[in-house]
């Protein structure tokens, strides 16, 4: 599903020059799990958020579902985000001004789905992610762990290909925390392919691989659950 080959990525000011991903190659498959993990500043975020068309590389190549997205406009970025990727972020990244339900409803609506399909595509996400109970309040009105299981709702609630989560239990307790796992756990099991950023060691256990990334590049890989992996990737 995700293969970049020498992934290159540098930001530029007037004065300086800094290299923040250096010939990367990665490959993610169809219904993996994969935890991306190194010190702060490595490249994780930065990988993530070229794996996830909303910014771009400086060299090399990356395929999307066998498309190569490496030269594609910013635009023709948004477009294929639409219904093929999911994020789900440390900071929630939930509209204050917008209730449950309609934060959920977003992606759907930027997608043009009927309004009518919407109402009861929101309606059994959000009951799947047990905040049913919460659709018509507003963010600040929930704790850290609702939040985050909108977010997840709102990342899913299109059906897409790939999730992308960066530090997913950064703000919250070891409950909510261990809660959030295991409903990412489920949605891969399910077969959604999830790369996950995360500095935990209990939460990079849920993943089929760990990357460790240094300096802004890729310098040991492990593998986890490999015949859970493998007897799943059989079946598909």
């Amino acid at each position: 599903m995700i293969k970049t080959i020498e992934l290159t990525k540098i930001f530029r000011t007037d004065e300086v020059e800094t290299t923040a991903l250096n010939k990367v190659n990665l490959e993610v498959k169809k219904g993996e799990f994969v935890a991306i993990m190194g010190p702060s500043g490595c490249g994780k975020s930065t990988l993530l958020n070229i794996v996830g068309l909303i910014d771009n590389l400086s060299d090399g190549k990356y395929f999307f579902d066998e498309k190569d997205v490496s030269t594609l406009k910013e635009g023709q970025r948004t477009d294929m985000r639409k219904g093929n990727i999911g994020f789900v972020f440390q900071s929630f990244n939930l509209i204050d001004e917008l209730t449950v339900f309609e934060n959920v409803e977003l992606p759907l609506v930027y997608m043009r789905i009927k309004e009518s399909v919407r109402r009861k595509t929101v309606e059994g996400i959000l009951e799947r992610m047990k905040i049913g109970h919460r659709r018509s309040h507003f963010p600040q009105q929930l704790s850290g762990g609702q939040q985050q299981r909108v977010a997840i709702a709102r990342a899913v609630v299109a059906g897409p290909k790939l999730i992308l989560a960066d530090e997913p239990t950064g703000n919250l307790d070891s409950k909510n925390g261990l809660e959030v796992m295991k409903l990412l756990s489920d949605l891969n099991k399910e077969g959604t392919t999830i790369v996950m950023v995360t500095h935990s060691e209990r939460d990079s256990g849920y993943a089929h691989r760990i990357v460790n990334l240094f300096d802004g590049r890729i310098v040991t890989e492990e593998m986890r659950r490999n015949m859970e992996f493998a007897t799943m990737s059989n079946e598909q």
